[in-house]
């Protein structure tokens, strides 16, 4: 008999097979093409229908609660939401982003360069290519059961482009209050479109938290000379959240600090973003990243969910990033933990992010990450018990 629970979660995106990886290669190097990319490569389209039909296939038979398409449409978590907005333009830059290599904090493992945005004028959210992305995941999902579908936050796109002013030579240069109101403005487009096919559930992902932490952060060399401010980030966030509730979705959120071929890119506590990030979002459901204490700090930064009884934390424990078994015992003593801060009933388990938040994915096959997900559910269910589904 399978052991499951519905208190372990995925993130949402999932490894791609081999045969969709060929074509993620020769996207990855293309100049001049607009997203999604299938009028620019024959069979791209049927051979990504058919992965996310089998990934969507699996995550059902193997009992996951809330079922995405793997985020197998995607070259990475957050630049094809970006591409996809009218008046956006995709390019290759000069270098890519510079993560932590394995095993030490030097920035010195450079990614892909397929990552540029530039606004060749004033942009909208209005026929999205997602759409068509949520509408195959609906189509193709067993009846009844819950979807969801991540997008970036509109903080993480506001910050990449004002805080590292990548605004330059684009229609919004000299123009950073017309790009805010833009951007909160296609977000409420998309959210609107989203819920006239059938959305439910929307996550916000984010990585620009740990700017505001109190540790040195890889993409500010002066802090005492950093202006924007967090509340630039959570007015933003919550504009759209609050948007999102007024439509009646469920709004979550995923925070990490980088996920890119197992490596990761800053670090950060979350007691030093607490009273900010944690305690004023209004998100629904936080998923955090927690499989390295050493980066993320104490879990008395839950204290900030104290006077929050409806919101819902998901503690990512294990480690996407591995390709082993996580430890059991590790999980279970801060599950624990973590119930002297929220309630066992709001608590859920995850991995601290997804197996795959580019295209490549992180370092393990594909085996080793069911095998993973399985752990993960054995967990819940010691830990949770009566929450089998």
């Amino acid at each position: 008999m399978m052991t499951t629970s519905n208190r372990f979660l995925t993130v949402g995106s999932l490894l791609r097979p081999e045969e969709l990886l060929k074509y993620r290669d020769k996207i990855q190097v293309a100049e001049d093409i607009s997203y999604p990319f299938y009028d620019y490569f024959d069979g791209y389209k049927e051979v990504e229908d058919q992965a996310v039909k089998e990934v969507v296939a699996k995550q059902a038979e193997v009992g996951i609660p809330e079922l995405t398409d793997g985020e197998y449409p995607r070259s990475l978590w957050h630049t094809d939401f970006v591409w996809g907005l009218n008046g956006a333009r995709r390019y290759i830059t000069d270098h890519g982003y510079y993560f932590r290599d394995k095993d030490n904090k030097e920035s010195n493992y450079e990614t892909r360069r397929d990552i540029g945005t530039t606004f060749d004028q004033a942009i909208d959210g209005k026929n999205h290519p997602f759409l068509d992305h949520y509408r195959r995941l609906r189509e193709l999902a067993p009846d009844g059961a819950d979807l969801k579908l991540s997008i970036p936050s509109p903080s993480h796109i506001y910050g990449e482009n004002i805080v590292f002013d990548q605004l330059q030579g684009s229609y919004y240069e000299g123009k950073e209050e017309e790009f805010r109101k833009d951007l909160a403005q296609a977000y409420k487009d998309f959210l609107d479109d989203y819920k006239a096919i059938g959305g439910k559930t929307i996550q916000l992902d984010d990585c620009l938290w740990e700017l505001f932490a109190e540790q040195d952060h890889p993409f500010i060399k002066n802090k005492d000379n950093f202006e924007v401010r967090p509340e630039d980030f959570i007015d933003l966030n919550n504009e759209i959240i609050d948007y999102g509730h007024d439509l009646g979705l469920k709004v979550y959120t995923h925070n990490c600090r980088g996920n890119y071929a197992s490596r990761s890119f800053s670090d950060g506590t979350y007691e030093s973003i607490s009273d900010t990030f944690l305690k004023n979002l209004r998100y629904d459901r936080f998923f955090l990243e927690w499989d390295d204490e050493d980066r993320v700090g104490s879990l008395t930064a839950l204290e900030a969910f104290s006077d929050r009884p409806d919101t819902e934390v998901v503690l990512g424990l294990l480690s996407s990033k591995t390709d082993h078994l996580d430890d059991e015992d590790r999980a279970l003593s801060i599950l624990e933990e973590a119930s002297k801060y929220v309630d066992k009933d709001k608590l859920y388990l995850s991995h601290q992010c997804g197996f795959a938040s580019t295209d490549i994915g992180n370092e393990l096959t594909i085996d080793q990450q069911w095998a993973k997900i399985k752990q993960g559910q054995e967990i819940a269910h010691k830990f949770w018990g009566n929450n089998l589904v």
